[in-house]
């Protein structure tokens, strides 16, 4: 039987470092090839050595690498998988995921290589030349990867960019969705796919057992945080990856502050606001509908109250809101400045994501309030810490409306903790009884599919049977259709059986039913014959209606007799013969006997049947 088999090199039960080998149809597909931030050494790249096994080259053994979106997590081991280990195939992405993803490769390479002095790491040409080996496809768009392997792209909202990847080769598919929101924001709408049914549906898992509660409750949480903290004289500072939720929080704060009248400033991360702004403009039609509506008379990513942020303004007096990145306090210029304000009570941080284990922004979210940043530094948090969840993941909620929404034949679980994939696996297998799975980087899942059998239809066998439901009193209904079935090779062909009597040079034997109706015998006026004839024309006018030699009647090849019943002088025997090609007109023709026929002075009869 055929089967498909998954491995997850990154993101098994574990959030980071996202890659997925997918076996199907003999074809090896990678999906995602992130970066995990909580590690500074090799770990933090999957083991692709568990993909060649010490034999040949990555393009040997990877068909076709395909990446989600642009978050580090899910490309940022893209340009060390293609330059230094040596893949040369093809790697498909969306149109704004390729425009976005080189602009954060080279940040990081710039925290990671040029300010911390790390080697083993990819350089600016590797990124280029990684981005030149990029497909780009368009929603919706069927991909031909080669003559067997298709791939086609969903909206995965998220953020700009994101896409869901349906995979198929022949009638086996596995549809992965990388990272997705089933709930529309500030600018983005929400995910969505088709019924496509696959075989595997490749899930994220990042918030398994939580279920958030009202969007515009959070907001207005989150702003009146915000506004008592500056307003008491204190610093805020919101660490953000530079595309996605920054904009969905910059769009509120913008808003707010324009409708409080506040002068208090509000700063991002040099740059990053400039570049947003013209990937929006770029990609206007991967946003939601109001930003779409509005886009020419206002463009929603021109801030009047948000600035570019210069580092000497870090230790300004004064309240002031900072967007700095990256978000998970993993480096760069959100870490220095949490570094300086982290001892002062007044300041506060609000961490409006998930923070992946090993980051600075994990553990203060787990509540330590010393932390060692590097070795014999260590600081004392005195700032407040809140976590406000305006995370782009879908919630548990949104993950089982993604699994109805697709009709998959079984789940795999990734990206999320091991307990909390406990929990929603249990819910998968309890209210929607599928088979769900959650393996451990390394661990193989093998998915044995049952693929229909396609059997062709003669255009003969075809025309017969339409002859013969035309005839049918509900021609809507499901009817049998009957053949021989001819294998010839690798293809099937269902038949009449004259046609494969003649292919196959056989002897013809016919096997006939016949059907024995009693009832009245029509006036003296008409003879029995020649009353069924009449009824038969009238009734059966799509057949062909005609008498024997002998005096019996043919419809069609329906041979229809009547005889004396030696029982009883008042009736007579009506006898039906078929074969069992002509299963549908003969039960037909013996429904209208069994009904009785109309007569100018009798009224309806009720008959006997008698099978034989």
């Amino acid at each position: 039987m055929p089967e498909i088999k998954l491995v997850p090199l990154g993101a098994g039960q574990d959030v980071g470092r996202s890659c997925i080998i997918v076996t199907l149809g003999g074809k090896n597909i990678m999906l995602d090839c992130g970066m995990h931030m909580g590690y500074n050494d090799e770990r933090r790249f999957p083991y692709f050595d568990y993909i060649t096994g010490g034999k040949g080259t990555l393009t040997e053994h990877i068909d076709c690498v395909i990446i989600s979106h642009f978050h580090l997590d899910h490309c940022g081991a893209l340009p060390y998988m293609s330059e230094m280990k040596g893949y040369d195939g093809p790697i498909y992405m969306t149109h704004p995921t390729k425009a976005i993803c080189p602009i954060l490769l080279e940040d990081y390479r710039k925290i990671t290589v040029d300010r911390k002095g790390e080697t083993n790491f990819f350089d600016s040409k590797m990124i280029k030349d990684c981005m030149k080996k990029v497909i780009p496809v368009n929603l919706h768009q069927t991909i031909h990867v080669d003559d067997k392997l298709e791939i086609k792209a969903y909206y995965a909202g998220h953020v700009l960019g994101a896409a869901m990847f349906l995979l198929k080769v022949g009638t086996d598919s596995v549809l992965y969705t990388g990272d997705y929101n089933m709930t529309p924001d500030r600018h983005l709408g929400a995910a969505w796919v088709d019924k496509c049914r696959p075989d595997v549906l490749i899930t994220e898992s990042t918030y398994a057992t939580t279920i958030r509660d009202s969007k515009r409750c959070r907001e207005r949480d989150f702003l009146k945080k915000v506004h008592e903290r500056v307003e008491d004289g204190g610093k805020v500072l919101i660490p953000v990856f530079a595309l996605g939720r920054a904009q969905e929080l910059c769009i509120l704060l913008e808003s707010y502050w324009d409708r409080m009248n506040l002068k208090v400033p509000i700063y991002f991360s040099a740059g990053l606001t400039n570049k947003a702004t013209e990937y929006y403009k770029l990609f206007i039609t991967w946003t939601n509908q109001k930003i779409k509506d509005t886009f020419v008379e206002r463009n929603m990513f021109h801030f009047k109250h948000i600035k570019e942020f210069n580092r000497s303004y870090i230790d300004n007096p004064g309240p002031m809101v900072v967007f700095a990145t990256p978000g998970m306090l993993h480096g760069g210029l959100s870490l220095e400045i949490f570094k300086r304000w982290c001892t002062n009570e007044k300041n506060m941080i609000i961490m409006p994501g998930y923070c992946v284990a090993g980051t600075v922004g994990n553990k203060i979210l787990s509540g330590m309030r010393k932390i060692e940043l590097k070795p014999g530094q260590v600081v004392e948090i005195k700032m407040s810490v809140e976590y406000m969840s305006f995370s782009a993941h879908a919630d548990a909620k949104g993950i089982m409306q993604l699994i109805r929404m697709c009709e998959p034949s079984n789940v795999m679980l990734v990206h999320g903790e091991a307990g909390k994939m406990d929990f929603l696996k249990s819910k998968i297998n309890q209210e929607l009884h599928l088979p769900c799975f959650k393996p451990a980087n390394g661990e193989t899942v093998i998915i044995t599919t049952n693929p229909p059998i396609t059997v062709d239809a003669s255009t003969t066998l075809l025309k017969k049977n339409r002859e013969i439901l035309g005839a049918s009193p509900n021609p809507k209904r499901i009817k049998a259709l009957h053949g021989t079935v001819l294998i010839k090779g690798n293809e099937m062909q269902v038949v009449d059986g004259e046609e494969a009597v003649k292919e196959l040079e056989l002897k013809k034997h016919e096997v006939r039913f016949t059907s024995t109706i009693h009832m009245p015998i029509p006036p003296p006026s008409t003879s029995p014959m020649t009353h069924l004839y009449e009824h038969f024309k009238k009734t059966l006018k799509s057949h062909n209606v005609t008498t024997t030699t002998d005096g019996n009647l043919l419809v069609d090849s329906i041979l229809v007799k009547a005889q004396p019943t030696t029982e009883d002088s008042t009736h007579l025997d009506v006898l039906v013969s078929w074969s069992i090609q002509d299963e549908e007109l003969g039960s037909h023709i013996t429904d209208l006997l069994r009904t009785g026929i109309p007569q100018r002075d009798v009224t309806m009869a009720i008959v006997t049947i008698v099978d034989c």
